[in-house]
């Protein structure tokens, strides 16, 4: 039997992750929908702050910028990303995003796996 409220979610009874550079909120994965298979979340970063370098070992990722200017890095390099612009980070890449900017960054991260793997480097 399909269950439609299981595969819904309303950001404001969604818990948000907090971290001294930001915040995440996860609004659909395979803990919040059983059988999801991609993750979806909202990133928020701090003016001056960054998460740490990390990578995903089981899932590539997408971000989109909704708000802020950042600089992304990308395995070594880095690009400049400004609202409207996306990015897709393929799996096992090093990377992270350091807000550059004097507003907070806002972005849409997607991943293709409903129980997305972080390993932090840093």
């Amino acid at each position: 039997m399909f269950d439609l409220a299981q595969q819904s979610t309303d950001i404001s009874t969604l818990p948000t992750e907090t971290f001294e550079w930001g915040a995440l909120t996860w609004l659909c994965n395979a803990k919040l929908s059983p059988g999801a298979k991609q993750t979806v979340g909202l990133c928020h970063i701090h003016p001056g702050r960054g998460n740490p370098v990390h990578y995903h070992p089981n899932c590539e990722e997408v971000l989109h910028m909704l708000s802020g200017t950042g600089q992304h890095s990308f395995d070594g390099e880095s690009i400049e990303l400004r609202a409207g612009m996306t990015i897709r980070i393929p799996s096992g890449v090093k990377h992270n995003m350091t807000n550059t900017g004097d507003e907070p960054i806002t972005c849409l991260i997607a991943f293709n796996s409903g129980e997305r793997e972080t390993v932090f480097l840093t």
